[in-house]
């Protein structure tokens, strides 16, 4: 709540990245309800596709990981789940139905919070809790030895910091003190830094970046996965956090680093959602078109899991076919073949 304290009393300036920021945002706001109007088929692929993706970068961040010939079971399925890691994958795809079937009607409080939490967590004991002993944040290195990379809120305390956090995120939307985005990003970092939780902060965190979002009128994470965009910037999620929570416990942090990359990763969602419907008269279908962009971005070599890994909702024998049409058209060529088959890039596919 320290980041928020400082904006409640307004802002003398804003630097001139976080508002430039702010006026692309605020276009792509204004062009959201024309884009979401198009093709319902499309859209439909890209919500299935968005959950799926979310659930599982979100998952591996915090290094819980599954099969992803399981993803579409654990996902869309009924089946009984085999492990722990399962069982948090479907849990987090429960967060997200409820807060993508709510979007702004979902409150966000204790209650709201403590819920997320639960689903994400599982059955582990202490599941929808607050943490009952204090846990700062470990950083392991290279060799070894580990260092307190930064001491969170103490267990007694939560309690009151998070009621502190909420009333003052509802105070900042109320009086509009500062940019609703601004407020949203300090209310992250602040539950952040706060740490509410002894495991399950960072998931949850994602999970509210994305109900605040909606609460704001932004609603691209419905069909663009925040999770995974910040799991493939992680390194600057982690550097713009610690940057950000220095001196966060005096009041004498600089949020403004952590601002900039929560305003980066919504732009760079809104970008990729008019990318992807601004080509809706090309006859590829939407898996077809993910499996394109892939490769498109990939280096010069990849594999099949390689696509697996960044495209769960499309099929291993989807894959291969539009591997082999590449293949025909000289777009692409196999290098090593067999069970880890090497692909090339040759052409723009």
């Amino acid at each position: 709540m320290k980041t928020l304290q400082l904006f409640s009393h307004g802002l003398d300036s804003v630097p001139a990245v976080t508002s430039w920021y702010l006026s692309d945002l605020g276009e792509f706001k204004g062009r959201q309800e024309l884009f979401t109007r198009q093709s319902p088929q499309r859209l439909k692929a890209l919500r299935e596709h968005a959950i799926i993706e979310s659930a599982v970068s979100s998952n591996r961040i915090e290094g819980v990981e599954v099969e992803n010939k399981r993803i579409g079971t654990i996902v869309f399925g009924k089946s009984h789940l085999r492990d722990r890691s399962e069982e948090e994958v479907r849990g987090y795809c429960d967060a997200l139905s409820i807060i993508h079937d709510q979007g702004a009607k979902l409150p966000v409080n204790e209650k709201t919070i403590l819920t997320l939490h639960r689903l994400v967590r599982g059955e582990i004991w202490d599941a929808g809790k607050y943490k009952e002993k204090d846990s700062d944040i470990v950083e392991k290195h290279a060799n070894g030895t580990s260092s307190i990379r930064f001491s969170t809120v103490a267990a007694r305390e939560t309690p009151a910091c998070m009621k502190n956090l909420i009333e003052l995120w509802d105070t900042c939307l109320e009086d509009r003190t500062v940019h609703p985005l601004i407020a949203l990003a300090a209310f992250n970092l602040d539950f952040l830094s706060i740490h509410p939780f002894r495991d399950g902060n960072g998931r949850v965190s994602r999970l509210l970046l994305l109900l605040t979002c909606y609460h704001l009128g932004y609603e691209v994470g419905r069909y663009i996965s925040l999770e995974r965009l910040i799991e493939q910037s992680k390194e600057r999620y982690y550097e713009t956090l610690g940057l950000s929570s220095q001196g966060w416990h005096e009041g004498r942090h600089n949020p403004w680093h952590y601002t900039n990359y929560v305003c980066f990763i919504i732009k760079d969602a809104y970008r990729e959602f008019e990318e992807r419907l601004g080509v809706m008269e090309s006859p590829r279908g939407e898996k077809t078109s993910m499996i394109l962009r892939f490769i498109k971005k990939a280096r010069r070599s990849f594999r099949v899991a390689d696509i697996q890994k960044e495209c769960p909702h499309v099929s291993v024998d989807m894959i291969r076919q539009v591997l082999k049409k590449l293949q025909a058209q000289g777009m692409v060529r196999c290098t090593v073949r067999g069970k880890n088959a090497v692909w090339e890039k040759v052409g723009k596919p």
